[in-house]
């Protein structure tokens, strides 16, 4: 079996013969890391079987220092989504920046509707793009979609978090109309990452915090839930057999179910602090497939490397079977991760992956 034909037997849930993993590492690992293999391209030296294809770039340039009128603009602000016009000043602990919103002071739908939006879905950024996904098919791997921060994410990136919650409460037609916009340029870009062949289309937003929603699943059903389902649509009716991932942080189970139902294939990541990925095969591993589970705030950083041996090997023996499940941390590997803990998670992927026995043995 090729490492493609693995990989989408295990999100179609159709019995794979091994179980694949990933995983994502800050600068600081990865130098550590290629003290040991020699390279810092470490997703070809352990065969990673996906690869992420960017669209061409912008050729806009707005001018989004009038949209920050508001804080001071000589903070030589980081360009955090700078096709959005995000932009966020630099912290002193790697990933960790003061965000800052080019809608924050909008008053009016009127500046929404004037404001400069990215133009994914020009045509000269498509250029190209279907033969990289031939490419990388001819290679063995597949090809995933980036478009998380679809739709809340980037409503609040571009409004602030207080404010467009208070927004979605308060000031409706300023919440419907702003996540309008937003849907209109993701369906597109949906409809066509599937004309041009990705295999998996990778979207995401979070939702929830360790404890419970950051939105009732009542506010969430009303404003996300059909603009998420259009965008899914979108790819689905484009490419029948695109994979739709979803990336939600925290604790989400109050709507897997409605996920599911708009078409979500894959969730990820399945924090073990918060959901439990054992529990969530139980309830759901007959229609969803999972891509995570490694806890990146207990064992990977904390526990001992046959800890995080043993952790591999029960997901990958419960979570894996019968299919359905991609092996990888549950977030980025951060600095304080011992390396000999990611060697271990390495290993332990490729001692206790190879799932043939179970061919065959699983019903639900």
């Amino acid at each position: 079996m090729t490492n493609r034909e693995n990989v989408l037997q295990a999100l179609r849930r159709e019995h794979p013969e091994w179980v694949p993993f990933e995983f994502c590492a800050c600068p600081s690992i990865v130098k550590k890391l290629k003290t040991v293999i020699g390279t810092s391209n470490y997703q070809d030296y352990y065969n990673f079987p996906i690869r992420y294809i960017e669209l061409n770039p912008t050729q806009k340039k707005p001018d989004f220092s009038k949209f920050y009128h508001h804080v001071p603009f000589d903070i030589n602000p980081l360009n955090w989504a700078p096709e959005w016009g995000v932009m966020a000043k630099s912290g002193s602990i790697e990933h960790f920046q003061e965000m800052l919103h080019p809608m924050a002071d909008f008053q009016s739908v009127t500046e929404i509707e004037e404001y400069p939006f990215p133009d994914f879905n020009a045509a000269y950024r498509w250029d190209g793009v279907a033969d990289k996904v031939k490419g990388l098919v001819n290679k063995d791997l597949i090809a995933v979609a980036p478009m998380q921060m679809t739709l809340f994410e980037t409503a609040w990136y571009l409004r602030g978090m207080d404010t467009f919650m208070v927004d979605m409460m308060t000031n409706p037609d300023f919440a419907v109309n702003l996540l309008d916009k937003i849907a209109e340029i993701r369906i597109g870009m949906a409809e066509k990452y599937a004309t041009a062949g990705f295999d998996i289309l990778q979207l995401g937003d979070d939702i929830a915090t360790q404890l419970n929603m950051m939105i009732s699943p009542e506010l969430w059903r009303t404003l996300i839930k059909p603009r998420l389902a259009q965008v899914v649509a979108a790819a689905k009716n484009t490419k029948p057999d695109i994979l739709v991932f979803y990336h939600g942080d925290g604790n989400m189970q109050k709507v897997i179910p409605e996920i599911i139902e708009i078409g979500i294939d894959i969730l990820n990541p399945i924090q073990p602090e918060c959901m439990d990925p054992f529990e969530m095969k139980r309830l759901y591993g007959n229609k969803l497939s999972f891509w995570g589970g490694l806890g990146t705030q207990t064992t990977l950083p904390f526990g001992t490397p046959d800890e995080v041996r043993q952790t591999c090997k029960r997901l990958i023996q419960e979570v894996g079977k019968g299919g359905g499940y991609f092996l990888s941390p549950t977030h980025v590997v951060e600095p304080e991760v011992p390396l000999e803990n990611l060697l271990a998670f390495i290993e332990a992927a490729k001692e206790y992956g190879d799932i043939r026995w179970d061919r065959g043995n699983n019903s639900w």
